[in-house]
């Protein structure tokens, strides 16, 4: 188990720096000019020089990039003069058009991305499992039909439509739930779930969804196998047999799914983040597309890409538990 795990490290180890030079040349080597973009249409050719002097991008290439490296680990200075800026490790740029370095922007916004995302993983994946299951189990009954017409309208629906619903019915038109707003679960946990629980219920519901569908469908393959039928056939009870064995087979499918989802999600939900005003990675990605603030970007792409390799091998690792045949892959 430990070579396996160490493998997958490796590999995902590798993948973040190709990601990284990927991403850094994207966005400071293809451009002919990253300054005067950053900089704007009205700015000068000083200004244009004086952008180049304090993000450091009027040196060679290969040295910017292991500037850049080199910030990520140790740290450190943009700029000279009146205009020295430290930026300490992890340091992934500084944003001039914010005064202030990137990681400082991205502490303070990611609590409000993982809060959202995390509690809207915990609601569509035990609707949405759950829902599968009972579907499955029942097949052809009034209550798998109702399943798969919830599904299709989870499926057919848009976050900001069913978002903008929400908002209005349970905001606007009853006062049943506050504004959403975001207060930092160590201050106050119920405001902190009452201010994301709109949020929260747009992503439970939409993306269940899927993993209703995907639960039924596996869940129904899995009872049609070989090792079911002779589960029964020993004489175990249907709730052994569905829990025991035809669970664990039907959920691996799911797990990857999950992983890549909450992975991907954690980059920033700024259609979510955008409806309800809440001010994320998602947002703050947005609002740095907006100003050409490519520092920013730049970060919250590489921070993405983190958070989809890291969810990758929690995957990994999950399925060795689920499947110890994984193990010799």
């Amino acid at each position: 188990m430990l070579r396996f795990v160490v493998r997958r490290l490796l590999v995902a180890a590798v993948t973040l720096a190709v990601i990284s030079l990927v991403t850094f040349g994207l966005f400071f080597a293809v451009p002919s000019s990253p300054a005067k973009v950053m900089c704007g249409k009205n700015c000068t050719a000083a200004d244009i020089a004086q952008v180049e002097r304090r993000l450091g991008i009027d040196q060679p290439l290969p040295r910017q990039y292991t500037e850049f490296v080199k910030g990520v680990f140790v740290g450190r200075t943009y700029g000279e003069g009146d205009f020295r800026q430290d930026c300490p490790a992890p340091c992934l740029g500084y944003s001039f058009r914010n005064n202030q370095p990137v990681t400082t922007i991205i502490v303070q916004r990611a609590p409000v991305t993982f809060s959202i995302v995390l509690g809207g993983a915990v609601l569509w994946l035990t609707l949405g499992v759950s829902l599968g299951m009972v579907s499955a189990l029942r097949r052809g009954t009034a209550l798998d039909r109702a399943a798969i017409g919830v599904t299709l309208a989870g499926a057919s629906m848009q976050v900001y439509f069913f978002g903008l619903i929400l908002l209005y019915l349970l905001v606007y038109a009853t006062g049943l739930l506050p504004f959403p707003s975001y207060t930092p679960l160590t201050e106050n946990p119920v405001r902190w779930a009452v201010g994301l629980l709109l949020p929260w219920m747009t992503l439970g519901f939409l993306n269940s969804a899927l993993y209703a569908r995907l639960a039924r469908a596996q869940m129904l393959e899995t009872l049609s196998e070989d090792f079911v039928r002779t589960a029964r056939a020993k004489g175990l009870s249907a709730r052994q047999v569905h829990t025991r064995h035809a669970l664990r087979a039907a959920v691996t499918p799911i797990v990857t799914i999950a992983g890549l989802d909450i992975g991907t999600s954690l980059g920033g939900t700024f259609i979510t983040e955008t409806i309800f005003g809440l001010q994320g990675l998602g947002k703050a990605t947005v609002e740095a597309v907006q100003f050409l603030n490519l520092p920013v970007v730049m970060a919250t792409v590489l921070l993405a890409a983190v958070f989809i390799v890291v969810a990758n091998i929690v995957v990994d690792v999950l399925y060795a538990v689920i499947d110890p045949r994984v193990r010799l892959s």
